[in-house]
């Protein structure tokens, strides 16, 4: 009788082991599946948004380059001021020939009012023509922190801490970091947070050992998240270290390390196969040149470009505008500027 009670108790055990290493198996899958449906849905709902359309913003402004080489600081350009153009030709500067913003109010922030039309088409901003109608002030700009350091031996610090709203709506909020001590030393971090709770960030930093990454998070959860570590040796630089986080799994490539880890939840998966593909020879990521691709237990594979498809164009769109800092340097500082040369 104890014999057969022992017998049951080996097999019940078994099978539960058998059942929970299948289990395990499946787990990564279907956590790798979840975490891109997560993906998917958040990519989808930014760029329904206003944030989106704001970060995105282009167009080419090359005819009104100017030659700022001053510093400005929050305190030169604070106040309250409203789109309400002069008509009178200046010849103080010629890249500021009209006053465009008058100060309507004090503020220690730089609050500017202005048509929404000069912000999502700049070039009716950097290109003014008085005989223009002017549409109402309806878009504002609500920069907390500010400033542009720069001088002429590739040495410059800037801060961008701003919030916007459309039509009295909030559509979100940016937060630029620059600083650049030489040609070879330079970190940037910037990251716009919009309404619908999501986020997204990228940072690098440049030297001897540099670093770079960026991450779409919901809330505090993370949905995808890419990182690099690159070593100098001689004149080239090498990857050290690769990370690709989607929700709760990890991919790490690392040197010294022969193959590719996969870990759920922090545990490693050692039946996992993992390929990183790049389609030239330079570093890539998976926004450009790299790719991955998973295979299950289950002998199926799924490459991370065709899962996150259209997604992927509309992420690599905004992880450009974010390094371009178009909109910063365009609008925020084009304002900025034409504000401390009118009042100075």
């Amino acid at each position: 009788m104890k014999k057969n009670v022992l017998i049951i108790v080996l097999v019940i055990g078994l099978t539960g082991w058998q059942c929970s290493r299948m289990d395990s198996r499946s787990d990564l899958k279907m956590a790798f599946q979840n975490n891109l449906e997560k993906i998917n849905t958040g990519i989808d709902k930014i760029s329904r948004s206003q944030g989106y359309q704001l970060l995105t913003v282009s167009g080419d402004l090359t005819k009104s380059d100017e030659s700022f080489q001053d510093s400005i600081t929050l305190a030169l350009v604070a106040g309250i001021y409203d789109f309400q153009p002069d008509t009178i030709h200046h010849y103080k500067h010629m890249y500021y020939p009209y006053r465009l913003f008058k100060k309507s109010g004090e503020s220690e922030h730089m609050i500017v009012n202005l048509p929404k039309l000069l912000i999502f088409h700049p070039k009716y901003l950097h290109f003014y023509n008085p005989k223009d109608s002017i549409p109402p002030n309806d878009f504002t700009i609500n920069a907390s922190d500010y400033h542009l350091y720069y001088n002429w031996w590739n040495s410059y610090d800037y801060r961008l801490t701003a919030g916007f709203t459309l039509e009295n709506e909030d559509i979100g909020n940016m937060d630029i970091s620059s600083e650049s001590s030489s040609y070879k030393d330079h970190s940037y971090t910037a990251k716009y947070n919009f309404t619908e709770n999501y986020s997204i960030s990228t940072s690098w930093q440049m030297g001897d050992t540099s670093k770079s990454s960026f991450a779409l998070t919901d809330g505090d959860d993370i949905l995808l998240k890419e990182s690099s570590v690159f070593v100098k040796t001689g004149y080239r630089q090498h990857e050290k270290q690769y990370t690709l986080t989607i929700g709760n799994i990890d991919i790490v490539r690392s040197t010294g390390i022969d193959s590719i880890q996969v870990f759920l939840d922090g545990v490693l998966q050692s039946q996992a196969a993992v390929k990183i593909t790049d389609s030239s020879d330079t570093t890539g990521t998976i926004c450009h040149k790299r790719d991955i691709q998973l295979t299950f237990d289950d002998g199926t594979t799924e490459k991370l470009s065709e899962l996150i498809s259209p997604a992927l164009t509309k992420l690599r769109t905004l992880i450009d505008s974010l390094h371009s800092m178009y909109f910063a340097e365009n609008i925020v500082d084009y304002i900025a500027v034409c504000i401390y040369y009118n009042n100075h």
